[in-house]
């Protein structure tokens, strides 16, 4: 195949897969990394018998991408930073393509953090992932440079050497010269906006640890804050516009005749249910069903997931749905907003929709399935006793996060709190609401707090425990 060919070769082409570069080169891929079907395909591949990672550009953005990665990986290497060496690279009319060494054996500092993601923030391995982050964003910013896309996947890590990847997002303000302290802000927001907010209370050992690295700025942990909050609404936004679309996150087909959404890396696992949702969920393990709701759990191709169907009673039922976003797609936003804004739930991985002329019927949602107890169930045993304190901070912990970010869930009632990964877990999400107006969210947030409490009798001693110790606002 020729590099132009890659245009029509979609999101997976068959492999291996070998790319003529010109009349004494060929590449041959054996993995795709990453793709952005007829722009931007990421490969591990075989060239002149060197294992490489290829990076290779098509379609009309193929020259804009081409360069810019071209530029970043130029601005590392003149800075003596330490990136991947580049064997090749070359721009035609037919597209563009760059030949990195391919580091075996190596990790990047995400795949290290997701090590620890359901351990207690913030361990010690976490700290030192942070760490060494930050170690290599300031050797950065002395150089007059910055990765406008910051976050723990574009640093590779092999035998204790750390590597910048992705030239793409790479920036100069002056190179050789230090960063300047709004540019450094902004950035190290675009890095902590990626992380969970509960790292914010940490945030002032952070800043002190950077500028062991750079103290040439004098940070403010106030501003800093205060630009991660910005970052992180616009990442919430992002991602909300992201799941109404194909893209490399999501595979969607938005249509007047329905709605399908899948978690792309969970599209294949996924696949024979979402072709025939109302047969799994007669098959799957039934844990409710009444007029509008039925819900089952299910283990697909070795996956533990639960299926939610949410129903038409009637004509009268339909006349007064139709019109609106179904529950179900209510579920499948607020779970990615709770889940960008560090708030536990559910992971959720696919939504499925009928539709008539854009008129709205049954819609399926498939979220992970909670392997833990809830909360009436895990509290039970302390009935005439104190819970251990690790669980009521976590439980101080959701109801701080709620307020901070206005948000009422609507229905608290036990069974919809999961005990899982020493965190509560919330589910059930339809009637889930971010507030804009303090006054609204004041009014449901009391009402979230009342029926939280109607989970015991009055006269109980975990009624008096949390009618204590949850904030009134």
């Amino acid at each position: 195949m020729k590099l132009v060919e890659l245009t029509n070769a979609g999101r997976t082409p068959e492999l291996p897969l070998s790319i003529t570069l010109d009349k004494d080169n060929d590449l041959v891929i054996e993995n795709l990394l990453r793709t952005l079907p007829n722009q931007r395909y990421v490969a591990k591949a075989n060239w002149q018998a060197k294992i490489v990672l290829a990076k290779l550009f098509v379609g009309s953005k193929a020259n804009k991408h081409y360069q810019r990665e071209l530029k970043g990986v130029n601005l590392l290497a003149q800075q003596q930073i330490n990136t991947p060496k580049l064997f090749a690279h070359q721009i035609t009319e037919e597209g563009g393509y760059l030949l990195f060494e391919y580091l075996e054996n190596s990790q990047t500092l995400d795949q290290q953090w997701q090590l620890f993601i359901n351990q207690p923030l913030l361990n010690e391995q976490q700290k030192k992932v942070l760490q060494q982050a930050l170690a290599a964003i300031a050797q950065l910013h002395l150089k007059g440079l910055w990765q406008q896309d910051l976050h723990l996947d574009n640093l590779l890590e092999q035998s204790g050497i750390l590597y910048w990847i992705d030239g793409d997002g790479i920036s100069v303000e002056k190179a050789g010269q230090a960063l300047s302290i709004n540019k450094v802000i902004a950035n190290l927001a675009v890095f902590f906006a990626q992380l969970p907010p509960q790292l914010d209370d940490f945030l002032q050992e952070f800043v002190e640890f950077y500028q062991t690295q750079n103290i040439t700025i004098s940070l403010s942990v106030a501003d800093l804050q205060q630009a991660i909050i910005k970052v992180r609404k616009w990442r919430v936004d992002n991602i909300l516009k992201k799941i109404r679309r194909d893209c490399t996150l999501f595979s969607v087909k938005n249509t007047a005749n329905g709605f399908y959404g899948v978690v792309r890396t969970e599209e294949e696992i996924l696949a024979p249910l979402l072709a025939e949702p109302d047969y799994y969920i007669d098959q799957g393990r039934f844990i409710k069903g009444f007029g509008t709701t039925n819900v089952a759990d299910i283990i697909i191709n070795g996956k533990h997931i639960l299926l939610k169907r949410y129903n038409i009673k009637n004509f009268k039922h339909k006349l007064s749905r139709c019109w609106r976003p179904t529950r179900g797609w209510h579920s499948w936003q607020e779970s990615f907003r709770l889940m960008m804004l560090g708030i536990p739930t559910a992971k959720p991985l696919a939504l499925l929709e009928e539709r008539h002329c854009w008129m709205r019927g049954r819609a399926w949602l498939v979220t992970e399935y909670l392997e833990g107890p809830d909360l009436l169930t895990h509290l039970k045993p302390y009935e005439n006793s104190r819970p251990p304190e690790a669980e009521l901070v976590a439980l101080d912990n959701l109801f701080v996060s709620l307020i901070k970010h206005r948000i009422s869930h609507g229905d608290l009632k036990g069974t919809n709190l999961f005990w899982v990964n020493n965190q509560w877990t919330l589910i059930d999400l339809d009637a889930v609401k971010q507030h804009k107006c303090i006054h609204s969210f004041k009014r449901a947030y009391a009402k979230d707090r009342t029926r939280f409490l109607r989970n015991w009798p009055k006269d109980s001693s975990l009624y008096r425990l949390f009618d204590e110790r949850l904030p009134k606002i």
